[in-house]
């Protein structure tokens, strides 16, 4: 145990001098690929303006959300209803979608347990 106490010590030693050495060089590299992003001047009224302006834009656009929902649920209604035509690779393509959503939610239960899979935390 104090062993490997002692290695994430020294990683996190040498991670602390490669940020202090390079840290810098990445931020000014960065900031010049993206300074098209940039708002000028960039102070914290300028942020809070654009925080404003996202959640307002974010709110103004649950309508078109909403009916991109329903039409998509009216799909699923109508494929329903003619379940009797549906194809093999449609079948098959929905499975796999149930598939992957079943996937998604035991792999977030092993994560939100903290990697355990019986769920015994010792």
């Amino acid at each position: 145990m104090a062993s490997k106490l002692q290695q994430l010590q020294a990683k996190a030693g040498q991670a602390s001098q490669f940020v202090a050495k390079h840290g810098t060089s990445y931020y000014k590299q960065l900031l010049e690929q993206n300074k098209q992003y940039i708002q000028e001047p960039p102070t914290v009224e300028k942020c809070n303006e654009l925080a404003k302006q996202l959640f307002y834009t974010r709110l103004a656009s649950i309508p078109g959300r909403t009916e991109s929902f329903w039409k998509e649920l009216d799909y699923v209604k109508n494929t329903w209803k003619h379940r009797q035509e549906l194809k093999v690779e449609d079948a098959g393509i929905a499975a796999l979608f149930g598939l992957e959503c079943f996937a998604w939610f035991c792999a977030g239960e092993i994560v939100g347990r903290g990697f355990t899979f019986t769920g015994y935390y010792p």
